[in-house]
């Protein structure tokens, strides 16, 4: 049985129970939010770092899954979004000493311009930080969130399950 598949009969087994996963937000920033862009607008950035740092890490989903929902989720976006978390990407990796030039030559992107990547070039920077450096993906998600609410993957169906819990838990 592959880990994708043991976390799955895990997820449904605890669905299955009633047991909801504690994401260890403190009550003051729980809020009812309408849906995902209300929730992506209104809360803050530290919330969805916390609520995106547990759920999109390597360790819970694999890379190998998380590849090709990124490509179909950024294709998806406007090409002003895609400009901006391409952006972002470079911004967190290039603290991280690896410059826009060298990631272009590593990754074999079109170009080195956020402004001019395709939404394949994107695709490429963040699955390369979802793989390497799974925190600077996870601040991206924070700041641009606008591609989450198009992963459509069953293991992260399971991490949105839990974040739209938390988002739509107080309603009745």
């Amino acid at each position: 049985m592959s880990s994708s598949d043991k976390y799955r009969k895990e997820v449904m087994n605890d669905l299955a129970q009633g047991n909801v996963e504690n994401l260890d937000a403190p009550t003051n920033l729980e809020q009812d939010y309408e849906n995902f862009d209300d929730f992506a607008q209104r809360s803050s950035h530290e919330e969805r770092r916390r609520l995106f740092g547990r759920s999109f890490h390597p360790d819970r989903i694999p890379t190998n899954q998380m590849e090709p929902e990124l490509q179909k989720a950024i294709a998806q976006i406007k090409p002003n979004e895609r400009d901006d978390v391409a952006r972002a990407f470079f911004k967190h990796l290039g603290k991280r000493g690896l410059h826009d030039r060298d990631l272009e030559k590593q990754l074999g992107l079109s170009t080195h311009h956020a402004s001019r990547m395709n939404a394949d070039d994107v695709s490429k920077l963040a699955a390369f930080a979802y793989h390497n450096h799974p925190d600077i993906f996870q601040e991206v998600l924070a700041e641009q969130p606008a591609f989450v609410k198009f992963l459509s993957n069953p293991m992260v169906g399971a991490a949105l399950g839990a974040i739209a819990a938390k988002w739509l838990g107080g309603r009745k």
